[in-house]
C-alpha cells in the first residue's frame, strides 16, 4: 500500500479505482477471482457455523489445496474470514465469514447471477469472434 493510500484508508477515506496509486486495484484483484467468489459462497451458505478447510475444499470442485490455502490466507490478511485452530494432532483449522466478508458475499451474489445469466451470451460471443470456449479445468 502506498503512504497516501494508507493515509486515505486511516481516515476512512473511500478508494479511487481510477487513482493509479490507490490499493482498491489490489484489493479488486485479490476478490475478483473465481476462488474468492466460491470460497465465500461456501463460508456464507454455512454462516454462522464455521467450516474445516478440507470441507471447503471438498464443496469448491477443481480447486487445489494449494490455491485454496493462498485464497484463505488472502480473505483472512484482508479481514473477510476468521481463521481458528485448534491445537490438536493434526491441527483442526476452522474458517468463517467475517461481518465483512458477509457484506462482501451480498456484492458477489449479483455478480455469480449475472455471469450465470448471461454465460450462453457470452459463450455466443466467442464463438461467433472465433475464439474457443475454453471447459477444460482451470487450477489457477
Amino acid at each position: 500500500m502506498t503512504t497516501r493510500g494508507a493515509r486515505a484508508a486511516g481516515r476512512g477515506v473511500r478508494g479511487d479505482l481510477f487513482d493509479p496509486h490507490c490499493p482498491t486495484r489490489q484489493l479488486l484483484d485479490r476478490i475478483g477471482t473465481k476462488w474468492t467468489s466460491m470460497a465465500v459462497k461456501t463460508l456464507a451458505d454455512a454462516a454462522p457455523d464455521e467450516v474445516r478447510f478440507a470441507e471447503l475444499r471438498r464443496r469448491m470442485p477443481g480447486v487445489s489445496q494449494k490455491m485454496l490455502s493462498v485464497t484463505l490466507r488472502s480473505l483472512t490478511r484482508d479481514g473477510l474470514v476468521s481463521r481458528r485452530v485448534e491445537p490438536t494432532v493434526p491441527p483442526r483449522v476452522f474458517y468463517r465469514l467475517t461481518g465483512l466478508g458477509l457484506s462482501l458475499e451480498a456484492a458477489l451474489a449479483g455478480l455469480r447471477t449475472w455471469a450465470e445469466e448471461h454465460m450462453a451470451e457470452i459463450d455466443r460471443a466467442n464463438e461467433a469472434n472465433g475464439q474457443e470456449v475454453d471447459e477444460g479445468p482451470d487450477t489457477t
